[in-house]
């Protein structure tokens, strides 16, 4: 496997941590769900020290839908998370409150996902509570940097990006807390500058 070209050093902002989330989310292949009803089930967060880009801490809760709260076989399918792991789960509001002050131990981070979707996923379920956002931070779109370090337009999966660096992907793809410790796995490739160390050809683990 050819190891990926990676140009020279990024110019993002510096900072202490990066907090990288995956949300999975109410879904259908059938339109039966409207993008603009989907509600986050999963969060998976990750938090990432930018200094040698080792995970300090991680949360990971589910969360009950209320517009549509049986889940169709797709998103069970494509998520594996089951109809009673929703069920049993707190509200929207309950997880931000618990969320909240697990976000609160830590300062000068950015907000990492893969692509924007995560970011106004947050923001549409929040104004859809009433409730406001629980994360301020500045959001990096980590696909988009990652297409910018490798020197390609295409636009590249989580899988495909972590094949991409030599790795391979551990855990369950569309899960959120396996897949947000993925993009926490591809970081280094993102900011090297932050850690000289850090390779930027890949080793498969």
């Amino acid at each position: 496997m050819p190891d990926p070209v990676m140009s020279g050093p990024m110019t993002s902002p510096r900072f202490s941590r990066y907090l990288v989330i995956d949300f999975e989310a109410t879904c259908c292949d059938r339109g039966t769900v409207p993008r603009h009803q989907m509600e986050i089930i999963e969060i998976g967060a990750v938090m990432v020290d930018a200094t040698d880009f080792h995970i300090e801490d991680e949360f990971q809760s589910f969360m009950r839908p209320v517009r549509h709260p049986v889940l169709t076989d797709f998103c069970t399918s494509l998520t594996s998370i089951a109809q009673q792991d929703v069920d049993a789960a707190p509200s929207f509001n309950r997880f931000v409150s618990a969320f909240k002050p697990w976000l609160d131990g830590y300062d000068d981070f950015a907000f990492c996902s893969w692509g924007d979707y995560d970011y106004r996923q947050l923001h549409q379920d929040c104004e859809f509570h009433g409730i406001p956002c629980p994360i301020t931070a500045t959001h990096l779109n980590v696909k988009r940097l990652f297409s910018e370090r490798s020197a390609t337009r295409k636009k590249i999966g989580l899988a495909e990006a972590i094949r991409k660096v030599g790795l391979d992907f551990t855990g369950t793809q569309h899960r959120g807390i396996d897949d947000a410790r993925n993009i926490a796995r591809l970081l280094p490739f993102v900011f090297a500058e932050s850690c000289p160390t850090a390779s930027v050809t890949g080793r498969r683990s």
